[in-house]
């Protein structure tokens, strides 16, 4: 198992330029040109996080394109938070789709790029052919804001609740404490009983 991991090849990425930013982009299964498919990361994930399925979606026949979503990797990082706006991480993909010259494409979506790729069916049905999503169901929009919702079932200690209420705490705490952060969230073969040591 070890050395069919460690003998995957990942793509090399490009630089593609849409929608005033730039997309740090990989592809595989050039061969397969006319069967699209759109591979969208979660957080805190990146790219390489498809580099199980990349290879497998190339054998069955997908021209296969993997972004590093604005803000992550080597992709433009926008200032302003309103350019993470549903509507600019959905027109990224339409603008990509365009790029490589596809009416449309299969998307599949892992965690937050699975709410992208909902949305995406929603906002330019046209140029979706099918989509598949892990780990996020689908949630219709209601009538009151999203984290009031989430505050009503977790409760105001609630992470996502918290730092959405008091805007740059999230992000004081984690310039102070990366290192931390990025152990605690990348840590593998832990014991139960070692998780009160991180």
């Amino acid at each position: 198992m070890n050395k069919s991991i460690n003998s995957i090849e990942f793509p090399k990425s490009t630089m593609i330029s849409v929608n005033n930013i730039e997309l740090e982009v990989f592809e595989a299964g050039k061969e397969n040109k006319g069967k699209p498919i759109l591979l969208c990361h979660g957080f805190p994930e990146n790219a390489y996080s498809w580099r199980f399925q990349i290879p497998e979606l190339v054998k069955a026949g997908y021209h296969v394109i993997v972004p590093n979503q604005r803000g992550y990797g080597k992709s433009s990082c926008p200032t302003e938070i309103t350019a993470y706006g549903i509507e600019h991480l959905t027109g990224d993909l339409v603008a990509l789709l365009d790029h490589y010259g596809y009416e449309k494409a299969t998307f599949i979506g892992h965690d937050w790029g699975a709410n992208i790729v909902w949305n995406l069916a929603l906002l330019h049905a046209e140029k979706v052919s099918k989509i598949i999503n892990m780990a996020l169901p689908y949630m219709q929009r209601g009538e009151k804001p999203w984290i009031e919702f989430m505050e009503e079932i977790f409760g105001p200690d609630n992470y996502f609740v918290h730092f959405n209420r008091q805007v740059g705490v999230a992000d004081a705490i984690l310039d102070e404490n990366k290192s931390q952060f990025l152990g605690n969230l990348f840590r593998k073969n832990v014991h139960l009983q070692c998780l009160n040591q991180v």
